[in-house]
């Protein structure tokens, strides 16, 4: 089969590999589109834990069984499927548990023809979706899900700032934040990406560049019950400042690195700050119901071919892209 193999730190390369042999319980999934998620960039650079090389990466999938193993129910031959890309999440519903992994890393991913995976972790791709849309909602849509309702405990009505739109895990919370019925703005360094963020819903959106956001998010929108953010550093302690008494901060990435807590503002306003990662399978479960209940569609920003590999990467690395960057095999 055809796959993106990284080698090295920075080292891509696309050419044939051996076939994946399902393991018992495990089926083949031939997949008809990937996609892009910042994850794979950091394994790129080598910045990621337990890298090995090569390494397929590639946490999003989708597309048809063609074989399973013994002890697999053969109904799922030749159904169209996406997958769960958390794997082994534990018993506890509160955090994952040690043996939890996300696809891609260490096991080989989804930027190839063909992909081996339990069973336990298809589900059938919902028919309103392309295969370009299907494979652009597990990674980014269960972060954001859990982000949104298991951890930050959205309710409608309630005003919801996401930082950074323009990525995949953002412009999922803010479709799902819109859908649950919460007046949501942006922030971003684009205008043109405020724009299209008001076009899926948000009431609008302000510039994080300039140092006065804050002031012009309270004047304009008012304070925030839910900030959802993926980027820490420098910006993180001003988040503090637009959030109303007793509001949530969820965030799922340091982007831009660890960041200073203005504490006193946290306890005085008496703040939650809740971390969150990926999703258990109640929470997959909750985001298929969602996405199929209201018909959503995650944002794809661009398609490439799988053999276009490279530049899809460079584009994400630009952070030239709105939506998600898919490649379809």
């Amino acid at each position: 089969m055809i796959a993106v193999q990284l080698t090295g730190p920075h080292q891509l390369v696309v050419g044939e590999v051996a076939d994946p042999v399902p393991e018992a319980g495990e089926v083949v999934v031939e997949l008809r589109a990937a996609a892009l998620n910042h994850r794979d960039v950091w394994i790129k650079s080598g910045q990621y834990a337990g890298l090995k090389w090569p390494c397929i990466p590639g946490s999003d999938g989708a597309g048809v069984v063609v074989a399973a193993a013994p002890g697999v129910d053969p109904a799922w031959l030749g159904r169209e499927v996406i997958l769960n890309p958390a794997f082994f999440w534990g018993d506890d519903e509160r955090a994952q548990g040690a043996q939890f992994q996300i696809l891609g890393l260490p096991r080989a991913g989804t930027l190839a023809s063909r992909i081996a995976v339990p069973a336990g972790q298809l589900a059938a791709r919902p028919v309103h979706l392309s295969w370009e849309e299907a494979a652009a909602l597990p990674l980014a849509g269960l972060t954001a899900y859990r982000a949104l309702f298991p951890r930050a405990r959205l309710r409608a009505g309630e005003r919801v700032l996401v930082t950074g739109i323009g990525g995949g895990v953002a412009a999922s919370a803010l479709q799902f934040a819109v859908a649950a019925g919460a007046e949501v703005w942006v922030t971003s360094g684009s205008a043109a990406k405020v724009t299209r963020a008001e076009a899926l819903g948000a009431r609008g959106g302000f510039l994080y560049p300039d140092a006065g956001w804050p002031e012009a998010a309270l004047a304009r929108a008012g304070a925030f019950d839910v900030v959802v953010d993926s980027a820490g550093g420098d910006g993180f302690a001003r988040l503090a400042d637009v959030l109303a008494p007793g509001g949530r901060l969820v965030f799922f990435g340091a982007t831009r690195g660890d960041a200073v807590l203005p504490v006193r503002k946290v306890f005085w306003k008496q703040l939650s700050l809740l971390g969150s990662t990926m999703g258990s399978p109640a929470d997959w479960r909750g985001l298929l119901a969602l996405v199929e209940r209201h018909r959503l569609r995650p944002l794809v920003g661009e398609v490439h071919p799988l053999a276009g590999a490279a530049e899809a990467f460079a584009r994400m690395e630009a952070g030239a892209q709105c939506g998600k960057i898919v490649l379809r095999s």
